[in-house]
């Protein structure tokens, strides 16, 4: 079941989608592209959300404007949380954590890797038992020294890639060594709009091989089961 797991979708919630006409349009792209499960991944920035309730609650309201219209029906809600000071205190922090499972999207900041964003991401993971994806890593190869780019890497994490970075030598080869060290990865589109920023799942069913697709696509599946294993 072929699977984005991070895009911005659902509309007016950040710089994503600005009404739901963009947003259904999107998701017709990825219908068109073979997408058949779609994990919608609002920016969440604490220190601009007034609570993380008022944060949910628009989030249920921007999806349920496009849930019975979409080409893709399946789709589950998340979101994509920045890596701040004090972030691991707040209270339901659980909460953005992917539907039905125990995964949760961080996003760095954009400047090189410092303790303290290693403290909060070992925090969120332990204190609410949830498993790390780290949003498109390879974004960061710019911003971090060779040596913290292997911090980086050496995070019990999820490294998530955007389709667009088979494009990229530089890195599609983070890609692979992140492959061969036997770590886990998943992909996703980040798209933000239908132009600059659309939907580009043909690049990876393109270049990337099958198998490696499948894992990401699968990963969701397993990690779904588990949650519902400790639901019993």
């Amino acid at each position: 079941m072929l699977t984005d797991y991070h895009c911005h979708i659902l509309p007016d919630m950040d710089d994503g989608a600005q009404d739901a006409e963009t947003a259904l349009e999107m998701i017709e792209m990825m219908r068109e592209q073979g997408v058949e499960r779609i994990i919608a991944t609002p920016h969440f920035y604490a220190h601009e959300e007034r609570s993380l309730t008022e944060y949910l609650l628009r989030r249920e309201d921007a999806f349920e404007s496009i849930a019975d219209f979409a080409a893709v029906p399946d789709i589950i809600l998340g979101a994509e949380v920045a890596v701040e000071h004090g972030i691991s205190k707040i209270h339901g922090i659980e909460q953005l954590a992917v539907e039905d499972s125990d995964m949760i999207l961080l996003e760095l900041p954009y400047r090189d890797l410092e303790d303290w964003m290693l403290e909060e991401i070992n925090a969120v993971s332990s204190e609410y038992g949830l498993k790390i994806i780290l949003a498109h890593v390879h974004r960061y190869m710019q911003y971090y020294s060779p040596e913290n780019l292997g911090k980086l890497l050496g995070i019990d994490a999820v490294f998530q890639f955007n389709n667009d970075s088979f494009l990229v030598p530089e890195e599609k080869e983070l890609l692979e060594r992140v492959l061969k060290a036997g770590r886990q990865v998943v992909f996703g589109s980040d798209s933000h709009n239908t132009d600059g920023r659309a939907p580009n799942w043909d690049i990876i069913t393109e270049n990337c091989r099958p198998e490696i697709i499948r894992a990401s696509d699968e990963l969701l599946q397993v990690k779904s089961l588990i949650g519902s294993v400790k639901n019993i």
